[in-house]
């Protein structure tokens, strides 16, 4: 399993840091840039397309890993835990949070149509089966949720945590520095609580996405992740936190 696991970092690793420069490129090209002004930090027109990169980076390593195991046999989708289904809702989710946002930072979108996005993503997860079905308060019994409730409240964490990630994302280096470290905090969290392969390859992927894109994004940063990576970063952040219990 630590093999895979290490396959999983350096795969997305070395992709998202070979990609980034490519995006810096693209977003310039497509007017992807966040000009100076009042409200901003940065003294220089800056690309903001750095998402594309982790997002790449991410899903190289995942596919790659998905066909390898499931090759080997050394992972089950098919099984009573349908996680075939569970990732396909994952990556229709992934792509609508992307197309939403890729849009807002090359031409700008209102916030509704923003939030619109998001709610739709977190709808196609609990169709895929990932919910928040109950929780564990120490000292005391599980605590199980009603079909409705579970529903909803998977939903408003998705786009609450998505929104979390979204809007820290102001400095050099903050979101995508903070997101590592919860990709960190969580594999150690799932290593010792037995979580699914799947979880730990995820969130392990994650991890190596982000720590390819941070040295260009560290101040002085050559790129920003843009609404692009900051949405899908609370977006992952929050569909595999959950996926631990599924």
């Amino acid at each position: 399993m630590w093999g895979d696991i290490a396959i999983a970092f350096l795969l997305a690793f070395i992709t998202s840091f070979v990609i980034t420069p490519y995006t810096i490129k693209l977003a310039k090209k497509v007017g992807a840039v966040d000009l100076p002004n009042e409200r901003r930090i940065n003294k220089k027109p800056m690309p903001r397309l750095g998402g594309i990169a982790v997002i790449l980076g991410f899903l190289v390593s995942i596919i790659y890993l998905l066909i390898i195991m499931s090759i080997e046999q050394s992972i089950n989708l098919n099984g009573e835990e349908h996680y075939y289904i569970k990732l396909i809702g994952f990556l229709i989710g992934g792509i609508i949070i992307g197309i939403t946002c890729f849009i807002d930072d090359v031409k700008g979108v209102h916030p509704l149509f923003k939030l619109s996005g998001q709610i739709l993503a977190a709808i196609v997860i609990v169709e895929s089966g990932i919910k928040i079905e109950h929780i564990n308060i120490p000292f005391f019994n599980q605590i199980g949720f009603s079909e409705a409730f579970s529903s909803i409240l998977t939903v408003a964490w998705i786009v609450g945590i998505t929104n979390a990630i979204n809007l820290i994302d102001g400095l050099d280096g903050l979101s995508s520095g903070i997101s590592l470290i919860s990709c960190l905090s969580l594999l150690i969290i799932f290593s010792l609580n037995d979580a699914p392969i799947i979880a730990i390859l995820l969130i392990t992927a994650l991890a190596g996405a982000l720590t390819g894109f941070l040295p260009f994004n560290f101040n002085p940063a050559k790129t920003f992740i843009g609404d692009t990576g900051s949405n899908f970063l609370g977006y992952s952040l929050a569909v595999i936190s959950i996926l631990r219990n599924c």
